[in-house]
């Protein structure tokens, strides 16, 4: 076989298992130790508080903790612990206010490890212990406060619960950080009925009483419009008759054209009335007259089954008397 590709395969399997290997040996030795982003790691010996790692990146622990890095492994604990922001959400935290109220708060919170030492060693749960710490410090800063305030002023009151669970968590290495009153609400589903109820008919009666404004104001607008129309109408009344006597004086200088628009005046009021009209024939008076007054006139056609000489004969105009 080829040297050269054992020299390959060996080298191969000696990176792939061999360098794992050593340093995991290593590690147990003491000799390093990889500390992550937002990580602290804390070695405990005998009972005791050897080392804290809270820098992130590659340390060696023989330079920073001596001959106990060698036993560290073996005999003493490393503990990790996670320093990133974490946030919690308290739900519903029974107050009242001062009118009596059962009232429900909802509080959100932020904490991180300040003290990984006070952390891990001065308390057992700190988590639970702040969350509980944050739920009687609720209920403590917030009762007995006016509903108005309650509802509207959160920041005050996130304010007042955050001055008063801070000192307390700062023993614990567990820092509380931003904490914010993000909800309100009644607890009482009997009250919540009641409010509920008061509120429509509140709106009905602003809804109503919008209707009613509405509606004065229009009757106040269409009023003053009719009362505009009424004045301007009686003033046109007041004004035709001098302008018509006007138009007239000026029509009547002149008999022949005043008697003219009389007469087509008379002519439409005839024919644009409903009424029978009946025309009697006048001697004298012209063909005309007699073409109108005949007996049957010219738009009363005969009927159809007379015969055509009778037709003509009876269409046709009776003959002027002979002039005198």
């Amino acid at each position: 076989m080829n040297p050269t590709l054992i020299y390959t395969l060996f080298s191969f399997f000696a990176f792939l298992i061999g360098v794992p290997i050593a340093l995991g040996v290593a590690r147990i030795l003491g000799v390093y130790a990889i500390v992550n982003e937002r990580q602290c790691r804390v070695y405990v010996l005998f009972g005791k508080v050897i080392g804290i790692l809270e820098d992130p990146g590659l340390h060696f622990l023989w330079p920073k903790l001596g001959w106990k890095a060698l036993l560290v492994g073996w005999l003493g604990r490393c503990h990790v612990t996670d320093m990133r922001l974490d946030q919690a959400y308290l739900r519903s935290q029974p107050v009242n206010s001062e009118e009596g109220a059962p009232m429900g708060i909802g509080i959100w919170y932020e904490m991180y490890i300040s003290d990984p030492v006070a952390y891990l060693f001065k308390n057992a749960d700190p988590r639970g212990s702040l969350a509980a710490n944050v739920g009687n410090s609720t209920v403590r800063c917030l009762s007995n406060l006016p509903l108005a305030n309650m509802l509207v002023d959160r920041h005050p009151m996130s304010k007042t619960v955050r001055e008063e669970v801070t000192p307390k968590s700062n023993e614990w290495g567990y820092r509380l950080g931003s904490i914010y009153i993000r909800k309100v609400h009644f607890r009482d589903p009997e009250m919540i009925r009641q409010i509920e109820s008061k509120v429509v008919n509140r709106l009905r009666q602003v809804t109503a009483a919008i209707r009613q404004d509405g509606a004065n104001q229009v009757s106040i607008i269409r009023s003053t419009a009719e009362r505009q129309a009424a004045i301007e109408f009686g003033k046109a009344s007041a004004i035709r008759p001098a302008i018509v006597g006007k138009a007239m004086a000026t029509i009547c200088r002149d008999s022949e054209v005043a008697q003219t628009m009389f007469e087509i005046l008379e002519t439409q009021r005839i024919v644009e009335g409903e009424c029978d009209l009946t025309l009697l024939r006048v001697p004298g008076h012209g063909l005309l007259a007699d073409l109108l007054a005949a007996e049957p006139s010219i738009d009363q056609a005969p009927p159809p089954s007379m015969p055509a000489k009778t037709r003509e004969r009876q269409v046709r105009p009776p003959k002027a008397p002979p002039a005198k």
